[in-house]
């Protein structure tokens, strides 16, 4: 099955958060554009996840460990570990989850 980033609707998962959702049968991949300020609160969930800054500064919080992300950045976020973020500026950024993150279906 093939996709185009520019055929896919943007859904706002959080407020300022914008992402395009590809899900295969074992994981998920979203594209997002955040706007500045746009803040993701601390949770968890059962997803292993990764994260790629692909543009813009993002602070990211990995189990109580704060640190700002630039373009190529990329994070490993472990399954049920809490992590929360804010765009710094306005921000793309992509994430895997594996397995498939339902509550983006």
């Amino acid at each position: 099955m093939d996709y185009s980033l520019n055929t896919i609707p943007a859904r706002e998962i959080i407020p300022g958060f914008r992402g395009k959702l590809v899900h295969g049968a074992e994981m998920s991949l979203v594209f997002w554009e955040v706007d500045s300020g746009s803040e993701v609160p601390e949770h968890h969930h059962k997803n292993e996840q990764i994260m790629h800054v692909i543009e813009g500064r993002f602070e990211f919080t990995l189990n109580g460990v704060t640190r700002e992300y630039t373009p190529g950045d990329i994070v490993l976020i472990p399954a049920n570990v809490p992590h929360s973020g804010k765009a710094l500026e306005a921000c793309r950024l992509m994430d895997v989850f594996s397995p498939v993150r339902e509550e983006y279906r």
